[in-house]
């Protein structure tokens, strides 16, 4: 099969599963059981799907450079151009970043900012490992939702210690306090996009074990994974002797999976 970040669903548990060509693989169901993950040594870019060596989850280099959904503006939303008809692929900038966009709190271990497109949540709050998170502002397009982060990045990281998310280590924030703390930051031309939405979203992950120190793991130095599925968190699978793999970081990759 051909590796792509697994799906999710918000229920009261997030639901994992991995898409493959004969049906979904239910991930959820295979936690607390034995588990063989087998790479085949082929990797696939998954925008020109030719059998490439793979860069940033899943391009090859020349799509790394080129394709839409490897622009600049992915990592510094506040760099898109797809407003003013502009970008690598018009089209596509106008079906994925000409779209309203949220910023949001999260805490994942600490609060931290973020964007995303208003149809990614709570994919993109799960796919982080997010414990919790609320809107802070709700605009019409990418490039507004960058200029606000931004504005917040002296007061706020917009980075996740994946470390301390695995572990389970979260801080304890009042979110709402956070969020409207945030209103006397911004520019009165930013200020106005803050959304009245206060839920506070609560996101519980799989897991029987979350491990005490972390040891990464991957194909390119194990093409053999092995082990006790312990559980999933954000796209992480998480192993028995404190083990974790990144399933995110080998998109494109064929394996198989027993």
């Amino acid at each position: 099969m051909l590796l792509e970040k697994m799906r999710v669903e918000l229920n009261e548990v997030v639901q994992y599963s991995l898409q493959t060509e004969n049906g979904n693989i239910d991930m959820n169901a295979k936690i607390g059981q034995p588990i063989k993950l087998s790479f085949s040594g082929i990797t696939e870019c998954i925008s020109c799907h030719q059998k490439k060596k793979l860069f940033a989850q899943g391009f090859c280099y020349d799509c790394f450079i080129n394709a839409p959904e490897s622009s600049p503006c992915i990592i510094n939303p506040e760099l898109c151009e797809g407003h003013l008809g502009k970008g690598r692929d018009v089209e596509w900038e106008k079906n994925h970043h000409v779209q309203p966009h949220v910023v949001y709190l999260a805490v994942s271990s600490g609060l931290k900012i973020g964007v995303t497109r208003e149809t990614q949540i709570p994919t993109r709050w799960i796919d982080q490992g997010a414990s919790f998170a609320i809107r802070v502002a709700e605009v019409p397009y990418r490039q507004l939702a960058g200029q606000i982060e931004v504005a917040l990045k002296q007061t706020f990281t917009d980075k996740t210690n994946w470390q301390r998310m695995l572990k389970n280590e979260i801080g304890d924030f009042d979110l709402e306090t956070e969020k409207w703390q945030i209103e006397e930051l911004l520019p009165n031309d930013l200020s106005q996009y803050m959304s009245e939405n206060d839920d506070i979203i609560e996101i519980n992950y799989p897991v029987l074990q979350f491990p005490t120190k972390i040891k990464s793991i991957g194909f390119d130095k194990t093409p053999l994974i092995e082990g006790t599925l312990l559980g999933i968190k954000g796209q992480y699978l998480l192993f028995d002797g404190d083990r974790v793999m990144n399933m995110r970081k080998h998109t494109g990759y064929h394996i198989e999976i027993e």
